[in-house]
């Protein structure tokens, strides 16, 4: 089992086998951020801090029978399923205190103390929620506004998802204000969790981030075999330039238009370097129209 699932069910078994839904990842948020290495990113969500990895876990160990979603008028609760084993005695001694911390300095909270209390502390959390304006005082309420983006400038981006976790992607996104992620792989499934098309567009829409797939952009997957050198990347990049770029202009040309549109716009693939993927020669597409003015960066 993945340990950062085993830390799930120690937290669960330390606070006495169920926990509300909104307060399971308000106090996961709380123990991953004592520890040194985070088992969990969050993004700023609808109530707060929140883990879509962490809820694709919850529903895993669901099917395992692990745990159970139970529902009633009140609450939805993710319950422990009855058995024998000691999954908080697995944890690393760091972690089992980190859950002991957080659970001293909840103990007495109501939901709606936990959710202040994350709000108040970690207050860019906060910004995408429903319910700050509710439960935050005029000044807290400031304190969220700061962290928020609005930016009005246009600029241009390009991001791949290699090597981190969905999470980490949304916040970079989120941070540099940018409202519309146009994906230009081919194949838009991804093997890597959050990053196939519906998971994607489903994420960013959440977030109030506009989501749209370019597949005329990519490149055939049997062409991406067999690289192994910065030769063999150029060899593809300069054929995918004299062949699918030169045959898809009016695509570039709307990409462009999009950007004028929509001010902040993302291109996205997988690789982490822009050199390595075929993003950058559409940016360099972009970049060669002769109305082109807006500044770029690679996330």
């Amino acid at each position: 089992m993945y340990y950062r699932r085993k830390l799930m069910l120690g937290i669960l078994e330390e606070f006495g086998g169920k926990l509300n839904h909104t307060n399971f990842q308000k106090i996961l948020f709380l123990v991953t951020r004592k520890q040194s290495k985070k088992s969990f990113d969050f993004v700023p969500y609808r109530y707060g801090c929140f883990s879509f990895q962490a809820n694709q876990d919850l529903l895993t160990l669901g099917k395992y029978n692990l745990i159970n979603s139970v529902t009633n008028r009140k609450s939805s609760n993710w319950v422990l399923a009855e058995g024998d084993s000691n999954f908080y005695a697995e944890l690393k001694k760091e972690d089992q205190a980190a859950i002991k911390s957080v659970k001293r300095e909840i103990q007495e909270f109501s939901q709606k103390d936990l959710v202040r209390y994350t709000y108040i502390h970690y207050p860019f959390y906060a910004t995408k929620s429903q319910i700050a304006k509710n439960i935050l005082t005029t000044e807290e309420m400031l304190s969220v506004e700061n962290q928020k983006r609005n930016i009005e400038e246009h600029e241009f981006f390009t991001i791949g998802y290699e090597g981190i976790s969905l999470e980490t992607y949304l916040n970079k996104l989120i941070i540099n204000d940018i409202r519309l992620l146009c994906d230009v792989r081919k194949n838009s499934l991804s093997m890597k969790y959050g990053f196939s098309k519906s998971q994607l567009k489903n994420a960013c829409e959440s977030l109030g981030i506009k989501y749209l797939h370019i597949p005329e952009l990519g490149i055939e997957s049997d062409k991406r075999k067999e690289l192994h050198t910065m030769s063999d990347y150029n060899k593809l990049f300069e054929d995918y330039e004299k062949t699918t770029l030169k045959d898809n202009s009016k695509a570039i040309q709307h990409l462009f238009q999009l950007i004028k549109d929509h001010k902040r716009v993302a291109i996205t693939c997988f690789e982490k370097e822009v050199c390595m993927c075929h993003r950058g020669r559409v940016l360099k597409a972009l970049t060669m129209l002769p109305d082109w003015d807006i500044p770029y960066k690679n996330l």
